[in-house]
C-alpha cells in the first residue's frame, strides 16, 4: 500500500528506503537557503542530513525561502509532506533511496517574510542556487548590472524586494541596526568563483543602494567560494511514479541523482559553520583551481555533447555518449582544448578524473536528458565554453573545436534539429538566439556572432570570429554529423595509452 511521505511514516518505510536516523524534533535552523531546487536537495541537504545522523551539528538545519513563482510551486509540494525530499541515487547496478529530512521549515513567498526570517540571529548562513545567471553580472565589464530592471525596481522600492540581492542587503542592514552579526553568504551554484560573484552583487546592489552600506557588507560579511557538482536531473512523473512503484511512498517532489557528491569549499566562516569535513566536504584555502576543473571539464562537457545530440535527435544523455561521434568529439575536445586550459592541482590527475566524467555520462540509469543541458545557452557559454576560448587565444593556441561547440550551439538556436524537427529553446534570450541564428546560417553567408551581450569580448576577436565562420561553414555544408567527421579527422590522433584511461568509459 502507498504511503503518503510526511512525518507520521517515517517509523513505518518500506526496508528499502532509509529514514533519517535522528530525531527531527532536536533539529535547529542555522541556514536559510534560497532557490530550493532538486541540486540543493540532493546535494547540500543530504550532506547535512548525513552529519545530522552522526549527531552533530544539529543547530544547523535548513530553511528554504524564494521569491519566485517556481519557489511558491516548490514550497506547497514539500510543505504537505512536512519539508521531507525522497533521494534516490541511480546506479548503473541499482538504486537506492533515503528520506531527506534536513530541511525544516520553508518561509513564506513574500519578500517581507523573507528579510524578517534572514533577520533571525539563529541563521549564520545564507545559501544560494539561484542558476548561473542569477547574479546580474554584465557581459561586457564582468561586474555588476546595476541598470537592470528588476535590480533598478529594488532601489526604487527597497521595502518590497523582487531580487535576492535586495532581499540580503536590507536583512544585513537589519541585523546592523539591531546589533546581530551578519551571515555569511555561500553560494553553491555553478560559477568560477562563486562567492567572489556572490560578493560582487551583493556590495554592487548595496552601492547602488548606500555607498556606506556597501563599505560595511565588503568588510564584515564573508563570501565563501565553493565547488558542487552531483548531476541531478529534473524531476516529473517518471521519477514520481518510480517512486510509488518501487517504494510505495507518494512524494510530490522527489529526487533522482547519480551516487557521486563532490563539495570542495573555502574555510571562510566567520560566524561558524556545520562540520561538514566529517561526511566529506573538503574545506580548503583556495576553491578556485577546482571550480575551474569541474567548470571546464564537466560542465564545459556537457556543453560539447548537449547541442550536436540535440540536433542529431538524442533525448538522453547517456543515448549521447553511446553515438560514437558525439563520444569522440567530446574526449578530443576535453584533451586536446580543455584540459590544457585547466591549472594543476597538486594530486589530481585531470585524465583520470575525465574519465570518471564519461563514466559518470554514461550512465543510463540515472536518464539525464538532452534538454535539460541544453537550458539556458546565453548564461551558461560564457561561464562554461567562451573562458576557455579566450584562455587559448592567449597563448595563440588552437579553438577549433571550441568554436565548433559555439557554432553548433547557434545552429541549435535555430529551433529544427537535422530532421526537421521542432526543437523549444527554453532560453530567457531565445528570440535573440534564433534571429541570430537565423541571421548566420542564411543563404546569404555565416555572419560573425555580433551580441557582445553574449561574446564579451569575443564579438570582435577576429580569430574567434574566423574559427567560428569557419564551423559554421562545415555545419552548413556538411550537416552535424559531416561537421564532427571532419573535426576528428583533424589533428593527431589520441594516444593509444589515453585510449586505454577511458577504454571503461566508452564500453
Amino acid at each position: 500500500m502507498t504511503q503518503k511521505l510526511g512525518n507520521t511514516v517515517l517509523h513505518s518505510l518500506p526496508d528499502n528506503i532509509a529514514a533519517p536516523r535522528f530525531d527531527r524534533a532536536n533539529l535547529s535552523a542555522g541556514i536559510l537557503h534560497i532557490g530550493v531546487g532538486n541540486f540543493h536537495r540532493a546535494h547540500q541537504a543530504m550532506y547535512l542530513n548525513r552529519l545530522f545522523e552522526l549527531g552533530e551539528g544539529q543547530d544547523w538545519a535548513i530553511v528554504g525561502a524564494g521569491l519566485m513563482p517556481y519557489d511558491r510551486a516548490m514550497r506547497d509540494r514539500l510543505k504537505d509532506q512536512d519539508w521531507l525530499t525522497t533521494v534516490v541515487e541511480l546506479a548503473p547496478e541499482g538504486l537506492s533511496a533515503r528520506v531527506c529530512a534536513s530541511m525544516i521549515d520553508f518561509v513564506d513567498i513574500d519578500p517581507a517574510q523573507l528579510v524578517a526570517r534572514l533577520g533571525d540571529p539563529a541563521i549564520r548562513i545564507v545559501s544560494l542556487t539561484i542558476t548561473e545567471g542569477g547574479y546580474f553580472v554584465d557581459p561586457n565589464t564582468g561586474g555588476f548590472d546595476a541598470t537592470h530592471p528588476d535590480i533598478l525596481a529594488d532601489l526604487h522600492d527597497a521595502a518590497n524586494p523582487r531580487t535576492v540581492f535586495g532581499a540580503l542587503v536590507v536583512a544585513l542592514l537589519k541585523r546592523k541596526a539591531e546589533g546581530i552579526p551578519p551571515f555569511t553568504i555561500m553560494s553553491c551554484d555553478n560559477l568560477p568563483e562563486n562567492g567572489h560573484i556572490a560578493r560582487q552583487a551583493v556590495v554592487g546592489y548595496a552601492r547602488a543602494f548606500s555607498p556606506e552600506a556597501a563599505d560595511w557588507i565588503a568588510e564584515e560579511v564573508a563570501f565563501p567560494s565553493g565547488m558542487v557538482d552531483c548531476i541531478t536531473p529534473a524531476t516529473g512523473d517518471r521519477e514520481r511514479s518510480l517512486v510509488a512503484e518501487t517504494f510505495d511512498l507518494e512524494d510530490a517532489a522527489p529526487v533522482v541523482c547519480e551516487p557521486f557528491r563532490q563539495w570542495v569549499l573555502e574555510d571562510n566562516f566567520p560566524t561558524g559553520r556545520p562540520a561538514l569535513e566529517k561526511v566529506g566536504v573538503e574545506f580548503v584555502d583556495d576553491v578556485a583551481p577546482y571550480e575551474l576543473m569541474k567548470l571546464r571539464i564537466l560542465n564545459g562537457g556537457h556543453a560539447a555533447i548537449a547541442y550536436p545530440a540535440a540536433l542529431l535527435g538524442h533525448h538522453f544523455v547517456h543515448d549521447a555518449m553511446a553515438d560514437p561521434l558525439i563520444r569522440a568529439y567530446l574526449r578530443k575536445l576535453e584533451l586536446d582544448e580543455i584540459l590544457p586550459t585547466v591549472p594543476e592541482i597538486p594530486g589530481v590527475d585531470f585524465e583520470t578524473y575525465l574519465a570518471t566524467v564519461l563514466q559518470r555520462f554514461s550512465n543510463a540509469a540515472v536518464g539525464d536528458t538532452i534538454p535539460r543541458l541544453c537550458l539556458d545557452g546565453s548564461n551558461r557559454q560564457p561561464k562554461f565554453i567562451l573562458p576557455a576560448i579566450k584562455d587559448r587565444l592567449d597563448k595563440d593556441q588552437s579553438i577549433d573545436g571550441l568554436a565548433l561547440e559555439t557554432a553548433l550551439w547557434c545552429r541549435y538556436c535555430l529551433g529544427r534539429d537535422e530532421a526537421g524537427n521542432s526543437i523549444e529553446i527554453e532560453d530567457e534570450n531565445s528570440a535573440l538566439l534564433r534571429d541570430w541564428a537565423s541571421r548566420i546560417f542564411s543563404d546569404s553567408g555565416h555572419e560573425s556572432p555580433q551580441m557582445p551581450e553574449i561574446f564579451g569580448s569575443l564579438a570582435s576577436d577576429r580569430r574567434f570570429l574566423e574559427s567560428f565562420s569557419s564551423a559554421a561553414g562545415m555545419i552548413s555544408s556538411e550537416g552535424v554529423a559531416g561537421a564532427l567527421s571532419k573535426y576528428l579527422a583533424t589533428g593527431k590522433p589520441v594516444e593509444e595509452n589515453r585510449n586505454e584511461i577511458f577504454q571503461q568509459a566508452n564500453n
